[in-house]
């Protein structure tokens, strides 16, 4: 089962046009909300790591 809405985390944010398109790895039609981070939660921020075998 997938999600009906997608929240993007991010830690900057830019105007249009400013990023190459294939540098995005989620398009912006599939974004339905945008967090932004202040600076002191992007450095506290905890990457998450997937493990597969």
């Amino acid at each position: 089962m997938c999600g009906r809405i997608t929240i993007a985390e991010v830690e900057e944010l830019v105007e249009p046009g400013e990023l190459n398109p294939n540098d995005v790895h989620t398009p912006g039609v599939y974004v339905q909300r945008v967090v932004a981070l202040t600076p002191e939660q992007a450095a506290d921020k905890r990457i998450e790591k997937r493990t597969v075998r």
